[in-house]
């Protein structure tokens, strides 16, 4: 392969998807993987709209499993060559932290945050060979304000967000530059898919049913106003084509607003608006 290889966790829907075929667009050979090869009729079919096709080569990847991250490797390692990775696999935990297992906090750690850890250091000897490449890790807003009855996963964003702060800092000498993309909220089935334990606590004999439903219903009356997932793809675009010294992109509708408004409050009143927003209050 003489073009430049882009690789793709959790290409199958969402951002990974679009990404993909983005990157496809801008002249990459992309490496789309996904758990579930089956699940790729999505991106075929829109490869083949976009013309693509041939740009877009669909592997299995489960970003928790050392066998698998082992075969890929050896797939890898016959190419010789990765110039940009996306870490995008991931899923949303939901739920209060008092009903979460640990072990569903685990295995919200395993994919959000192990799996990204696991890819970056499959490729990173390949690009430090090369004196290049680019590392574009997908975080949330999630991992800059804590939500409540998310706990899983924003738990495991704000790690994201602290390893790649690391990871920059480690691999800028070697010319290897790491951006961390932080989307609001976005027309995405990352709500919808994977595991999920928030209904848990939908659950009438859960004491907090009452928080649950008032956050669901706060969801469901924001979702005409989800942004277009197309412009988190158009991010990694650019990121892919040109040289960005910025660390971390946050986008989304409201999103710039909301960190300031962290920066410059007191917690004790940024609390108190949240809460208020879902019409909770103490007891109650």
């Amino acid at each position: 392969m003489n073009q430049k290889i882009a690789v793709v966790t959790g290409s199958n829907s969402g951002f990974g998807l679009l990404s993909s075929l983005e990157l496809a667009q801008i002249g990459f050979t992309v490496i789309a993987t996904m758990r579930d090869v089956h699940k790729d009729e999505d991106l075929i079919s829109q490869a083949k709209i976009f013309g693509v096709e041939k740009s877009i080569h669909i592997h299995s990847l489960d970003v928790t499993s050392e066998e698998s991250i082992k075969e890929f490797s050896s797939m890898i390692a016959k190419i010789g060559r990765v110039d940009l990775l996306l870490n995008n696999a991931g899923y949303a935990g939901g739920g209060f932290a008092e009903e979460v297992s640990i072990e569903e906090f685990r295995a919200q750690f395993e994919t959000n945050v192990f799996g990204a850890m696991r890819v970056t250091q499959l490729v990173l000897p390949y690009m430090r060979k090369q004196g290049k490449g680019k590392i574009i890790n997908m975080g949330s807003i999630s991992g800059r304000i804590g939500f409540p009855g998310l706990s899983p996963y924003v738990s495991s964003k704000h790690a994201l967000e602290g390893y790649s702060e690391s990871l920059r800092l480690e691999l800028k000498p070697f010319g290897i530059d790491v951006h961390l993309i932080e989307p609001g909220s976005y027309r995405t089935n990352i709500w919808t898919s994977g595991k999920k334990v928030a209904n848990r606590s939908l659950e009438k004999h859960s004491p907090y049913y009452f928080y649950m439903k008032a956050i669901n219903a706060e969801i469901e009356s924001g979702e005409d106003s989800l942004g277009d997932p197309r412009e988190v793809a158009s991010i990694v675009g650019e990121l892919a084509q040109y040289k960005r010294n910025t660390f971390r992109i946050p986008i989304g509708k409201g999103i710039r607003l909301m960190l300031l408004l962290k920066n410059l409050l007191p917690w004790n009143i940024l609390e108190k608006a949240i809460l208020k927003k879902l019409r909770i209050k103490n007891g109650t």
